[in-house]
C-alpha cells in the first residue's frame, strides 16, 4: 500500500473522489490539483519509504461546532496532512469489510444519512425504548497500547504501514505553539487517519449488536440502541458500558439519555418522534447562543471601529451565512449539508430564522424594542440574509 502513495494515477483517483463528493472546497481543489501537478507528494512518500516518519503533530484548540467549548486537534504540515488523506483513503477501502453494517462513520457510500433513515424505518421503532450514550473525548484518549496489537493484525499484510503508524501514533511528543512537549494524544483526532483508527477500535462492540440483532448505530464516538422492553434496553445498556470499560474508555454523563416508546429520542443531531425529524433541540440551542455571543462582540467591534449598526448586521450575516450555507474551511459541517438531508420539517428552522432575524434587527438599529422591526426583512435580504426555511424548501423542491 505503501506503493500506492507515490503513483500518479492513484493521486488521480483520490482526486476524483473528493470531487465527486463535494468534499473540497475551492480553495482546497487548487491546492490538491497543484499538489498532484507538482508531485508535491514525493518528498512526504519518501520519509515514509525511508522510515523517518513525520516530526511532532501541532497542537490547537479549536471551537466545536455551534459551542463556545474547545476541542484538541492535531495537525501535520499541507504536504504531509495530504499523504495521510490518501493513506486513509486506501485504508478505507482496502479494510471496509471489517466493519459491521451498523457502523456509520468515515466508511464509502455510508453516512449519517444512511444511520437516521435506517433508524426511523426499523419497524416498530416508535414502541420501542432507546438508550443514547457519546464517548468522552473518543479521539483523544483511545489507550494507544491496546490499539496497536489490534491494528498489527489487521495490517499483518501491509507491514510497512503498519510501522508507519506505529510510529505515527507513539510519538510522545506534540509542538505546542512552538515548543515541543511530552503529551498522551490518543488517535489524535483532527489527523486523518483518526477517522480510521476510530472505526477499527470499536469495530468488536459493532459486531456484538449486529450478531444479536440488535437495533444499535455507531457514527464515530456517538452510539444509540433501540429495545422492545426496559429489560432489554438495561441488558444492551450494561454490554455498552462493559465494552467501553474493556477498552480503557469512559462515557459522558451530560449525553447519556434514555427514552421510553412515544419519547423524543435524539441523534447526530437529529431529534425524532412520532414520524417526525427535526434538528434537535439542543442544537437549536447552541446555534442561538452562537449568535448571542457573535451579537455581542459586533456591538464591542462596532463601538470599536466606530462603525455602523448596518455594518455590523451585515457582518453578522456573513458570519452565519458561512456556517450554514458555504462554510469553505469547514466545507462538509455546513447545516444544509448536515441537516437539510435529514429532517422533514421546518420547525426548528423557523425558530432558527426568528432569532437570527432579531439579532440582525438589533444590531442594525441598536434596539430590542418594536422599533427595531423598522429594520425591514427586505433590508436584510440586500444585505445577504439568507433564510433556513426558504433555503429548506428549496432544497426539497430540486429534489422531488
Amino acid at each position: 500500500m505503501l506503493n500506492l502513495l507515490n503513483r500518479r494515477d492513484i493521486w488521480q483517483e483520490f482526486q476524483e473522489y473528493k470531487l465527486s463528493g463535494g468534499h473540497l472546497s475551492k480553495k482546497d481543489e487548487r491546492a490538491l490539483s497543484e499538489f498532484i501537478e507538482s508531485r508535491g507528494y514525493l518528498p512526504a512518500v519518501e520519509k515514509i519509504l525511508r522510515g523517518e516518519g513525520f516530526a511532532p503533530p501541532k497542537k490547537t484548540a479549536i471551537s466545536k461546532m455551534s459551542s463556545e467549548k474547545k476541542r484538541i486537534v492535531y495537525t501535520y504540515g499541507e504536504d504531509e496532512n495530504w499523504v495521510l488523506k490518501l493513506l486513509t483513503y486506501l485504508l478505507q477501502r482496502k479494510f471496509d469489510y471489517l466493519f459491521a453494517y451498523n457502523l456509520y462513520s468515515f466508511r464509502p457510500r455510508k453516512g449519517v444519512r444512511d444511520a437516521v433513515k435506517r433508524l426511523v424505518r426499523t419497524p416498530g421503532i416508535r414502541q420501542m425504548w432507546s438508550y443514547k450514550v457519546d464517548i468522552s473525548n473518543y479521539f483523544n484518549s483511545v489507550p494507544v497500547e491496546r490499539l496497536l496489537p489490534l491494528l498489527r493484525e489487521t495490517l499483518r499484510d501491509e507491514p510497512g504501514v503498519f510501522g508507519f503508524l506505529e510510529a505515527l501514533l507513539s510519538n510522545p511528543l506534540v509542538n505546542d505553539r512552538g515548543t515541543l512537549i511530552p503529551e498522551t494524544k490518543g488517535i489524535m483526532a483532527g489527523t486523518p487517519v483518526s477517522t480510521f483508527l476510530a472505526n477499527l477500535y470499536l469495530a468488536h462492540m459493532d459486531h456484538h449488536f449486529a450478531d444479536a440483532g440488535v437495533c444499535y448505530a455507531r457514527y464515530s464516538d456517538d452510539i444509540i440502541l433501540f429495545a422492545a422492553s426496559e429489560e432489554t434496553l438495561e441488558t444492551n445498556i450494561a454490554s455498552i458500558h462493559h465494552f467501553l470499560e474493556d477498552a480503557g474508555l469512559t462515557i459522558n454523563p451530560s449525553k447519556e439519555a434514555r427514552t421510553a416508546p412515544g419519547e423524543m429520542w435524539t441523534f447526530l443531531g437529529i431529534c425524532y418522534q412520532d414520524g417526525i425529524i427535526d434538528v434537535a433541540p439542543a442544537s437549536v440551542k447552541k446555534l442561538k447562543a452562537k449568535m448571542r455571543r457573535k451579537s455581542r462582540a459586533l456591538v464591542r467591534w462596532q463601538v470599536k471601529k466606530e462603525a455602523t449598526g448596518v455594518q455590523a448586521a451585515k457582518a453578522f450575516i456573513r458570519v452565519f451565512n458561512q456556517k450554514l450555507f458555504e462554510n469553505p474551511l469547514e466545507h462538509e459541517l455546513t447545516w444544509v449539508r448536515w441537516y437539510f438531508p435529514l429532517i422533514n420539517t421546518a420547525t426548528s428552522l423557523k425558530a432558527i430564522d426568528a432569532y437570527s432575524q432579531s439579532c440582525i434587527r438589533y444590531l442594525a438599529t441598536g434596539k430590542h424594542t418594536k422599533a427595531a422591526y423598522n429594520f425591514r426583512y427586505e433590508q436584510m435580504k440586500e444585505l445577504g440574509y439568507i433564510s433556513l426555511v426558504n433555503r429548506f424548501y428549496q432544497d426539497k423542491n430540486e429534489t422531488t
